[in-house]
């Protein structure tokens, strides 16, 4: 089945690399075992993001509100519920799915650089809420020492749980972009007029697509809880959802891997630039300007374009 759906080539690619990273920890030093498993968290994010983004034509421009509302639900419900952590793992992404379908229902009417306005308003809302609403959501201060259940309270402990996490979903994710939902989805970003016109209902395919993006964010939400132990309002501020959106760009955002790539260069940039300088943001608009201008498809899209058609094919 795997071999049928992803490539034989592909898949055992994929085997050595997840083996590889199934040893890691055993012989990094403990930050990097922590980068890591923040890297596994925004790789999910961003790829969710491109669900949308590369295989749907929507500009989803304020993707950053959903990881956010997943991480926020994650810490509350473990802190308010009293009931099993574990459970907040199903619970949190669920919260993000249903953000994403009230604002996908007023969103969806419009078109492109109207929908991508409207969604950055509709979640600066969200953010505006969470940073000012102290006696639930702990106001600009954030949530602190949030409990973790104990196989994941050490640093590999949520190494492995995010990696096992991110790996599944991202899986969920290739199937569902391969799907008949996928292709129909794809369909729609290329031409929306002829898949109205032989009767596919974009609006509604639009709304399904951002309700899964937004559900898969929410589980990178609580990724990023399991590696922080703490929440805050700039999770979900709009500058976020710039970064990722660069991720997905950089990477490759018509390849299905490319935003993991992007998250892991971007990440890696931010850790080890921050020991230098304060100015990140001036060094991620370098970056951006660079990308526009030599690498339009991504480093990955590159990379497979100089391998010639059959790698490209088997990608």
């Amino acid at each position: 089945m795997f071999n049928a759906l992803f490539g034989v080539k592909t898949t055992i690619i994929g085997v050595i690399l997840l083996a590889l990273l199934l040893m890691l920890p055993q012989f990094l030093p403990r930050f990097y075992v922590y980068l890591c498993a923040l890297i596994f968290a925004i790789a999910l994010l961003a790829t969710s993001l491109n669900m949308v983004l590369g295989y749907g034509g929507m500009y989803q421009f304020h993707h950053a509100v959903f990881y956010g509302v997943g991480a926020y639900a994650f810490a509350l419900f473990v802190i308010k519920s009293g009931l099993p952590p574990w459970m907040g793992y199903v619970f949190a992404p669920f919260c993000s799915a249903a953000l994403g379908l009230v604002m996908g229902l007023i969103t969806v009417r419009l078109n492109r650089l109207y929908f991508g306005m409207l969604q950055i308003s509709l979640g600066s809302l969200v953010w505006a809420i969470t940073y000012r609403w102290y006696t639930f959501t702990g106001g600009d201060d954030g949530i602190h020492g949030i409990p973790l259940p104990d196989l994941v309270a050490s640093s590999t402990g949520a190494y492995y749980c995010n990696l096992i996490i991110a790996v599944a979903c991202l899986m969920v994710m290739y199937m569902i972009v391969n799907s008949p939902f996928g292709r129909t989805f794809q369909g729609i970003r290329d031409n929306p007029e002829r898949c109205q016109a032989v009767g596919v209902n974009v609006q509604q395919q639009q709304l399904v697509g951002q309700v899964i993006a937004a559900f898969f964010a929410g589980v990178a939400g609580t990724l990023f809880v399991t590696v922080e132990g703490s929440v805050f309002p700039e999770l979900m501020f709009w500058t976020l959802s710039l970064e990722i959106l660069i991720m997905c760009l950089l990477g490759g955002w018509f390849i299905f891997l490319g935003p993991v790539l992007g998250a892991a260069i971007i990440i890696c940039l931010r850790t080890f630039a921050g020991i230098y300088t304060e100015y990140w943001t001036l060094i991620l608009g370098v970056v951006l300007m660079l990308l526009i201008f030599f690498l339009p498809e991504g480093v990955l899209g590159l990379l497979l374009h100089r391998a010639g058609p059959t790698s490209r094919k088997e990608s």
